[in-house]
């Protein structure tokens, strides 16, 4: 594995690692935020539009259910790959390669059963990639710099969810398919540029006791996690599975908010859509580099997820209260910060606290992102319920506020506390 001390100044051959790692998670975000804000509910709204609310829900939830061990299973494989590129870059690669095949179908399809099928292997290969990127950087970034290597890549992320439903927006009604082929020429790019860039410093840097080989049942078996010993751990995942949920609950029927809470048309929330995404990622850059840059000169991570807890709830709280236009845009901008802080320093304190981040970071960092995947899941079919069962749109509000406050208690719990330049403990 690189030594600290070369990360503290990389070579030549390294220096472009991270900013290139910021581009490929610019593709991969980019594809995420379209896809869920704008072009699937489009088009699945275009195949039934009485039944769009409960046909988007099967659509996220079937697809977020079989793709929700992706990343702890190419995680566990890229801890066992040696490659001339690596452990993780053949895995980044063919998650872009394979993504993009099937977005090039996606756009012609009539069939929410199709749609889900395609949707569950994109998401598959873009949870790949994305794992692959975070375990780059546990692999080569050293403790007292996490926090803005994970703001790099946070803010290369928000910039393609900007970019991503901004392109997306105009394009969701009527030319489908142009945008779902943007998107996958996109990443394929950008995944194929990270290695041509960086091939002289992605060579074999398994560490010496990385796992190689093994049985399925070694391989399973690596998935237990002690909840004594690695209770830190637990709780982190726990507090941003709750986090996401509060922030998924409203993300995923954004389109539907703006239509049938606030009252606009179709094409009109189309465009807003991607107005409010803008806005939210100028806001979210400032959050990013307050908290990477801060969080790294304090030594500590927790308190600004607790902050960005409370902004989050200060921001769900304006739609609530008013069913405007300019509530939902006070909400795309609050909500901004919030999600930057969160995304610096979550990442890096899940990265200080992993149980065993020489040999296994891929399939940690994998288990660890099983806090988004769930709430991604089960975020559909409570908002739908919710939705259905109290006949609108304030109650989701409510339930997105109790989730977020639930995980801002949970983080106070975290034990840890950095050292300068040192480890969590």
């Amino acid at each position: 594995m690189v030594a600290p001390e070369t990360l503290a100044r990389p070579p030549a051959t390294a220096r472009a690692l991270l900013p290139s790692l910021a581009v490929v998670m610019f593709a991969v975000v980019a594809n995420y935020a379209a896809l869920l804000s704008v072009l699937l509910p489009n088009q699945v709204e275009a195949i039934d539009p009485d039944n769009k609310v409960t046909n988007l829900a099967i659509v996220t939830s079937v697809s977020f259910a079989f793709t929700i061990l992706a990343q702890p299973l190419v995680g566990a494989l890229s801890d066992r790959t040696h490659s001339r590129l690596g452990r993780r870059a053949p895995w980044l690669l063919a998650g872009a390669v394979v993504a993009a095949g099937f977005l090039l179908g996606l756009g012609g399809l009539g069939s929410v059963a199709w749609i889900c099928v395609f949707w569950v292997v994109i998401q598959f290969a873009l949870n790949g990639t994305d794992v692959a990127v975070a375990a780059t950087v546990a692999d080569r970034v050293p403790p007292a710099r996490r926090g803005r290597a994970s703001a790099l890549l946070a803010g290369g992320g928000m910039a393609g969810a900007a970019a991503g439903t901004a392109f997306a927006g105009p394009l969701a009604a009527d030319h489908r398919p142009v945008a779902y082929t943007g998107l996958g020429l996109a990443v394929v790019a950008a995944a194929a540029a990270f290695v041509l860039v960086n091939r002289r410093a992605l060579r074999d840097d398994a560490p010496a006791k990385a796992p190689t080989g093994g049985t399925t049942r070694d391989l399973l078996r690596g998935f237990w996690l002690r909840p004594r010993e690695h209770a830190d751990f637990l709780r982190v995942f726990g507090s941003r599975l709750l986090f996401v949920l509060g922030y998924q609950l409203v993300l995923t029927y954004q389109l539907y908010i703006l239509t049938d809470y606030v009252g606009l048309t179709r094409d009109d929330a189309n465009r807003l859509i991607g107005l409010l995404t803008v806005l939210g990622f100028a806001t979210t850059v400032v959050g990013i580099v307050v908290g990477g840059w801060w969080s790294d000169r304090t030594g500590r991570r927790t308190v600004f997820l607790v902050a960005a807890a409370g902004i989050l709830g200060l921001a769900l709280a304006a739609p609530l209260v008013s069913a405007t236009t300019t509530a939902v845009a006070v909400f795309a901008a609050v909500q901004g910060v919030a999600g930057g802080l969160y995304l610096a320093c979550g990442n890096a304190l899940a990265i200080d606290v992993l149980p065993d981040r020489e040999a296994a970071a891929g399939k940690d960092l994998g288990l660890f992102n099983v806090a988004v995947n769930v709430p991604q899941t089960i975020a559909p079919p409570v908002a739908a319920l919710v939705i259905n069962v109290f006949d609108g749109y304030r109650a989701l509000f409510v339930v997105a506020l109790v989730s977020v406050a639930a995980s801002a208690v949970l983080v106070t719990r975290v034990g840890q506390t950095m050292h300068q330049g040192g480890e969590a403990t």
